[in-house]
């Protein structure tokens, strides 16, 4: 019994022997934290009390060399421009020189918006207005002419000028789509462009004979019972629909296609379709889902010589007339293929319309058909 009460004392001994070494490492693990947080705290106010002095010197430094500008003398403020209405559509006549005079002299106002484009090689001052092409909801076109040298080697030229209420970042967003959409023998060419300095003007290849619409109201007594001048439109037809199939292969809506927007160099072979400022970049919208609304099939309708809805006289009673499910009705004698195609554009639902590339396709085999039957 008392070997084991000297056992049993020894080992409890051994034990407090054991468990004060452990707690003896622990203090001595904590002074050390300790230790190092505190000279890690030294080191960082040190370093941020040098950096505090570096940057007093630097102030008093700048402070020292500081010179101030003094505003120039005798500057005056900017006039504000007089309004002018130069941009209203002037009859045929000879107030049309007129109206060319006013644009030349009218004064360019200061932009505050910066474009990319800091320094435009075309101005109004190198421009001879010479004809009144047609005037739109946000520009006017004019036949024009290089008063030095050529652009990009034309010297004949279509010029738009904008409405005073356009602003350069939206003359630049159409800008920015021609660009994109390079090269095509039915789309009118952007050549050069200024939109730092008013007005802000467009230069693109020149074209002889004006709009399509004029050509319609040209022949529009002779266009019912001709078939020959209906194969002629026709053609003009297939050339617009190649057009916005190469909008369409962009990711580009034009949002205005209308006859008046649709110029011609040489009828029915080289028809250009222009005015995109109403035109959006779906690659550049920010919703996905808006997007995809818009990347659904569309199709074209040209109706020869007819005003559409002639028995509404509002837009909002179109929309109604619409969404009710009712349809134009086709123009008094149009080709059968021609209202077959305006039919098929009207299909619901909208994936059953026949896409640009489909109206290509179709196009081709009404022209076809028609040198077959010639």
């Amino acid at each position: 019994m008392f070997l084991f009460l000297v056992v049993h004392h020894i080992n409890s001994h051994r034990m407090c022997i054991f468990a004060e070494a452990i707690l003896d490492g622990t203090h001595y693990v904590l002074i050390g934290v300790s230790a190092l947080i505190a000279l890690f705290t030294v080191f960082c106010g040190i370093l941020w009390i040098k950096k505090y002095r570096d940057l007093k010197k630097t102030i008093r430094q700048l402070q020292q060399g500081r010179t101030q500008i003094a505003p120039p003398q005798n500057s005056s403020p900017l006039s504000p421009v007089t309004p002018q209405d130069m941009f209203a559509l002037p009859p045929l006549s000879s107030s049309t020189e007129t109206h060319i005079q006013r644009l030349k002299s009218r004064p360019s106002s200061r932009v505050l918006w910066k474009s990319s484009q800091q320094n435009p090689r075309v101005t109004k001052a190198d421009l001879n207005f010479i004809q009144l092409i047609k005037a739109g909801r946000e520009g006017v076109f004019y036949k024009a002419k290089m008063m030095r040298g050529t652009c990009k080697g034309h010297s004949l030229v279509t010029c738009k000028i904008s409405k005073e209420d356009v602003t350069p970042k939206h003359m630049q967003t159409e800008v920015c789509i021609m660009r994109k959409l390079a090269y095509h023998k039915n789309i009118l060419q952007l050549l050069e462009w200024n939109t730092t300095e008013e007005p802000f003007l467009m230069i693109m290849e020149y074209v002889s004979y004006g709009t399509l619409r004029s050509f319609v109201q040209t022949h529009q007594e002779n266009l019912s019972n001709d078939p020959e001048l209906q194969s002629l439109f026709t053609i003009a037809s297939y050339h617009i629909t190649l057009a916005m199939e190469h909008l369409r292969s962009k990711m580009v809506v034009h949002c205005d296609l209308a006859l008046r927007n649709i110029l011609v160099s040489r009828f029915p072979w080289e028809i250009k379709l222009a005015e995109f400022g109403l035109a959006r970049d779906l690659t550049c919208m920010r919703s996905r889902r808006s997007t995809r609304k818009k990347k659904g099939r569309v199709g074209l309708c040209l109706a020869f010589c007819s005003l559409p809805y002639p028995d509404l006289d509002m837009s909002e009673q179109v929309v109604y007339h619409i969404c009710a499910g009712h349809r134009n009705t086709g123009p008094e004698s149009c080709r059968p293929e021609i209202l077959q195609i305006m039919k098929d554009c009207w299909m619901d639902p909208y994936t059953a319309r026949p896409s640009f590339s489909d109206l290509v396709r179709i196009l081709e085999k009404v022209i076809e058909n028609d040198s077959v039957g010639e």
